[in-house]
């Protein structure tokens, strides 16, 4: 006798021919599944956990804000000394420029330009220029350069006991120039004039005409009251030569070297 049911069956024990319908197949098949979803419910479910339990907490975060806000504060504290030097070499670098540039357009243009520096209680100005009224006046402009702010053309009381760059003056007058020749002459000018043949002269014989003395002599820049941020310029008449310095400490006292 063939089964054709869709019933799984049980033998009695003792009672081969008594077949006791069980579950259906289908019925297996369902719970099989459900079974198998349940499963796969918990995976996720686990998985979503594992993710949620990956982040991080608000003390983690908190913690890892203040460590970069500690950071970036040193940084910036540890910088702010260069960013003061770097004013002053701002301020160096702004002044030889105007200095060269009045220099080479007197010479380009074969006339003469003035240089005029001016000293403020924060800062300081050189104005370039040219300088005749008559005849050929150049093909420049007045150009004004002022220097970063909080830096100026100071001279350091500390400067008198230091010798002089190229022995213009004493170290007391921060803009100190009309020496004829190192170490002579009155000086104390704060304008000279740079002639068509590259000399640099004071305004005797008329401004600018260039008739009249050399003018040598050295200005001095520096963050006031910082000895140590000191730069100076010095500028030989004669030739119109211009020089950088920069005063460094030796382990007995100061001197000033060239740049």
């Amino acid at each position: 006798m063939f089964l054709t049911s869709t019933y799984s069956a049980v033998y009695l024990e003792g009672d081969p021919w008594r077949i006791v319908p069980t579950v259906r197949a289908e019925e297996l098949l369902y719970g099989r599944g459900c079974q198998q979803m349940g499963m796969r419910r918990l995976k996720t479910n686990a998985g979503q956990r594992r993710h949620r339990a990956s982040g991080f907490s608000l003390l983690e975060m908190m913690t890892v804000v203040a460590i970069i806000l500690v950071m970036a504060s040193v940084t910036f504290l540890s910088m702010i000394p260069l960013l003061k030097q770097q004013r002053v070499t701002n301020a160096y670098n702004t002044t030889m420029s105007a200095m060269r540039l009045a220099r080479d357009n007197a010479v380009s243009q074969r006339t003469s330009y003035s240089v005029t520096f001016a000293k403020t209680a924060t800062s300081g100005t050189v104005t370039v220029a040219p300088t005749l009224s008559t005849g050929f006046q150049g093909q420049g402009t007045t150009t004004v350069y002022k220097l970063p702010t909080d830096v100026s053309f100071d001279a350091e009381s500390q400067l008198s006991s230091v010798s002089p760059p190229d022995g213009y003056g004493s170290g007391v007058t921060a803009i100190d120039f009309g020496y004829t020749a190192s170490g002579t002459g009155s000086g104390g000018a704060t304008v000279f004039y740079f002639c068509p043949d590259g000399t640099a002269q004071d305004g005797t014989n008329g401004a600018g005409n260039c008739t009249g003395n050399f003018s040598g002599g050295v200005v001095y820049i520096a963050r006031p009251g910082e000895l140590m941020s000191s730069r100076a310029l010095t500028l030989w008449g004669g030739t119109g030569r211009i020089r950088g310095w920069r005063l460094y400490n030796n382990g007995g006292g100061y001197q000033w070297l060239r740049q």
